[in-house]
C-alpha cells in the first residue's frame, strides 16, 4: 500500500482530478458531456484508496487484504479479483436528452452544474468495489434494463437475495455468491460499506431514490423536476456517506 495508511484518505479528493485527460474534449460528443478515461481504472488514488479501506476484517470472520492485481486485474484477495465502479449516475445519454434539454434551461450554467457534479460523485463515498470478470453481477446490473445502474434498485435486489427473495438480478448474485458469502447477511455487507444511510434503522427497508416502487419498467427521471431530485437524493447519500468514512478514518488513529 506504498506510505498510505488509513489518515491519509481526504474524502473530498476529486478522482478525476489524477485521472490523465479525462477532461479533454469532456463536451465534444453532442454537448451530453463524456470523458474517453475512467477514474475507476486510471486514478491511482482512488486504487490505494481501495485497498486501505477494504483491506480489514469481514463479517464472515475472514480478514480481506487487498493486494495490487497488477495488468488487467485491479485488485485481488486470494481468489477474487475485483473492480471499481461508481455507484452514482446521471443518465446523459443521447435518448435523454429531452429532458436534459429541459435541464438546462433550469439551471444558471448547465456545463458547471455536470462538472460539479461529476467531480463530486467521483470523491471515495460514490464509489464501490466488486467482483471482476465478464459475467459479474456488477456488469449485470448495468446491462438490465430494470435496474439501469441505479443504486437504490440494485441493493434492494442485495437485500432480496440476502432474505432468498428473487429480483432481476438473482441469476447474476448466484454466479457471484462466494463474494456476498463474506458478508454474512445483508447488515453485514450494508455495515461494510457504510451504506447505512440506504436503508432503514432496522435494515428491513431500502430507501427510495426516485419514483413510487422498486424495479419499475422505465426507472429513468422523466422530467426535469425528477432529474434534479435524483441528483440531490444521489448528493445527500454520497454526503453522508463520505461523512462516515471520515469518521471511521479518524477512529482508526484513536484505536
Amino acid at each position: 500500500m506504498d506510505t498510505y495508511e488509513l489518515k491519509d484518505i481526504d474524502v473530498g479528493f476529486d478522482f478525476t482530478s489524477d485521472t490523465a485527460h479525462y477532461w479533454d474534449d469532456f463536451w465534444k460528443e453532442d454537448d451530453l458531456g463524456w470523458a474517453k478515461m475512467d477514474p475507476d481504472s486510471k486514478s491511482p488514488t482512488l486504487r490505494r484508496y481501495h485497498q486501505l479501506l477494504w483491506s480489514r476484517r469481514l463479517p464472515c470472520g475472514q480478514s480481506m487484504q487487498l493486494t495490487d492485481g497488477r495488468s488487467r486485474y485491479y485488485l485481488r484477495w486470494e481468489e477474487f479479483y475485483m473492480g471499481s465502479d461508481s455507484i452514482l449516475v446521471s443518465f446523459r445519454h443521447s435518448d435523454k436528452r429531452e429532458v436534459l434539454d429541459a435541464v438546462r434551461n433550469m439551471v444558471p450554467d448547465y456545463h458547471s452544474f455536470v462538472e460539479k457534479y461529476v467531480r463530486d460523485f467521483y470523491t471515495i463515498g460514490g464509489m464501490m468495489l466488486f467482483p471482476q470478470h465478464r459475467y459479474s453481477f456488477n456488469c449485470a446490473r448495468g446491462c438490465n434494463k430494470r435496474i439501469c445502474d441505479r443504486w437504490d434498485y440494485t441493493l434492494e435486489c442485495i437485500r432480496r437475495y440476502y432474505q432468498g427473495g428473487t429480483s432481476p438480478l438473482s441469476r447474476a448474485m448466484e454466479r457471484d455468491k462466494e463474494f456476498f458469502d463474506l458478508f454474512v447477511d445483508f447488515k453485514g455487507f450494508v455495515d461494510f460499506f457504510f451504506l447505512q444511510d440506504c436503508v432503514d434503522e432496522h435494515y428491513e427497508k431500502v430507501n427510495l431514490w426516485l419514483g413510487e416502487s422498486f424495479f419499475e419498467k422505465n426507472p429513468y427521471p422523466h422530467s426535469a423536476s425528477e432529474y434534479l431530485a435524483w441528483i440531490e437524493a444521489e448528493y445527500d447519500f454520497l454526503r453522508k456517506r463520505n461523512r462516515r468514512i471520515e469518521e471511521f478514518c479518524k477512529a482508526s488513529l484513536e484505536g
